[in-house]
């Protein structure tokens, strides 16, 4: 092909022409509008099947949603959906939705009915568009609307919708600074879905009710709401996550450690270890390690070399290096130089606590390198204010157990006793039946867990065995045919 005839058909071929902005964002809001409808067609066929899967499937596309919202296209999503024979809960909560986005109120002749599922999943997408463009006393307004709506209906379909709503609602009042406003709501709600079994908003109530009095540091009212309610156990991982985490720093406050550690090891374990939920781990291990020195535990190394724990967390390595030599004066330079970022985390209360198992580790310290020490060299090396208060720190470790010694008033002085092997003790009991528990824990969680097939399979079993007794059957009746038929040949032999 020569060069003439290929620029002559390079002429003919039809250029493509450039979509100008208007074309470009235009094919945006279809593909957007297509989206939100093809989503609002998933809950649809969930409000027909009654099955929740459906529910989820269109929640799903929230996060991809979320990024594109237009003020425009919700309006016209919702004027799609504003029939006059609607619920006027429906209608007022409709028209409640158009007039916080500022858009006008357009009619359409198609306009199909709402269920509340189909109305809910709306508001929550004007309540993300609201709350990333930061009107968030429109998004209170419009959340308070949805709130009528989600207690007005009592279907299963519903509860998955309506947790998200009131996770929405309390965040928005978090954000304004009312979250003391929010909680007789959310009262209100934990009680009806107590009564009305929608699981998943009680464990997203409860949750948020808990966040809720941390907040205030009202930790006497939450203890009594963790002690009066049950969590579901069908929970999902990430709403138990946030519970245990809850319920761990509510008994580190109230100086039960151990079940502390215990919520606190388990919610870091269940809490899927990702980008997204860094903070939230974050937040866990922080607690986690103050509670493990408030119990006489070193945390691991390891701990603190996880590359997103390890900048978060330096302060809290100083803060065991200070506990584990047991130096007050490291230990209070430590607080003090942190004391910003302890207030900040919440946990200044607790490191404050902490003095004291510095003085006590300060004490074993001593009495390991000592065999006789008296009280002024003891007051001096733990940098205390006088000799009385060091006899009686030492009294009281000796009653705790944690260094075996005697006391001389009359002379002064510390007498440790001799070092018994550790293996003569019950410590090694201790430690392994601690260990046996925790993998018998793990073993019956993971049988609760399990999820079993339901009653379907029957029907198939139920036709397998007829198949099998139907070949049998025939295989039966063959062997009976090749018998009658040689019986038939030896009477023929004989007849002739």
């Amino acid at each position: 092909m020569s060069s003439k005839e290929a620029a002559s058909k390079e002429a003919e071929a039809p250029m493509e022409v450039e979509a100008s902005p208007e074309q470009k964002q235009a094919e945006t809001r279809r593909i957007l509008l297509e989206d939100i409808t093809r989503s609002i067609g998933f809950l649809q066929r969930g409000i027909t099947a009654a099955e929740t899967h459906y529910i989820y499937r269109a929640l799903r596309t929230l996060s991809s949603l979320r990024k594109r919202l237009q003020p425009e296209v919700l309006a016209e999503a919702v004027a799609a959906r504003s029939a006059a024979e609607n619920a006027p809960a429906t209608r007022d909560c409709l028209a409640t939705m158009v007039a916080l986005l500022k858009q006008k109120p357009a009619g359409s002749p198609k306009a199909g009915a709402c269920e509340p599922e189909v109305c809910l999943f709306l508001g929550l997408l004007s309540m993300l568009y609201l709350l990333d463009s930061g009107s968030r006393e429109a998004g209170a307004e419009l959340a308070d609307v949805l709130l009528g709506v989600a207690s007005a209906s009592q279907r299963r379909t519903v509860d998955p919708i309506a947790s998200r709503i009131y996770f929405y609602y309390a965040r928005f009042f978090e954000l304004a600074g009312r979250l003391a406003d929010a909680r007789p709501a959310l009262l209100g709600a934990l009680q009806a879905a107590t009564l009305t079994g929608m699981k998943e908003t009680k464990t997203m109530v409860l949750t948020l009710l808990l966040r809720n009095y941390l907040h205030y540091n009202l930790y006497d009212q939450a203890e009594r709401l963790t002690a009066k309610t049950g969590f579901p156990a069908e929970a999902p991982s990430n709403l138990l996550a946030r519970y245990l985490y809850y319920l761990g720093f509510i008994e580190a406050v109230q100086l039960n450690y151990s079940q502390a550690q215990a919520h606190l090891l388990e919610a870091t374990r269940k809490a899927p270890s990702n980008a997204a939920t860094a903070g939230f781990q974050q937040a866990a291990h922080k607690i986690y390690v103050i509670v493990e020195l408030l119990m006489g535990n070193i945390p691991e190394r390891s701990l603190f070399r996880a590359p997103t724990l390890r900048k978060p967390l330096a302060p809290y390595l100083e803060l065991a290096r200070a506990v584990r030599i047991g130096d007050l004066t490291k230990f209070q330079d430590v607080v003090d130089r942190h004391e910003a970022k302890f207030l900040a985390d919440n946990v200044l209360v607790l490191v404050q606590r902490l003095r004291h198992n510095v003085i006590k580790a300060g004490i074993r310290s001593i009495n390991v390198a000592y065999s006789r020490i008296s009280l002024r060299d003891i007051c001096l090396k733990l940098h205390l204010d006088s000799e009385e208060d060091a006899e009686y720190i030492v009294a009281k470790a000796i009653r705790d157990g944690v260094i075996d010694a005697t006391i001389d008033h009359e002379k002064g002085f510390v007498q440790s006793a001799e070092v018994h092997n550790v293996y003569g003790t019950s410590d090694p009991q201790y430690a392994f039946d601690k260990r046996t528990g925790f993998c018998l824990g793990l073993y019956n969680d993971s049988v609760k867990a399990m999820r079993y097939p339901g009653g379907n399979h029957r029907k198939e079993l139920a036709y397998a065995i007829e198949a099998i007794k139907r070949e049998r059957e025939l295989a039966h009746e063959l062997e009976n045919e090749e018998y009658d038929d040689e019986s038939d040949e030896d009477a023929m032999d004989e007849d002739l």
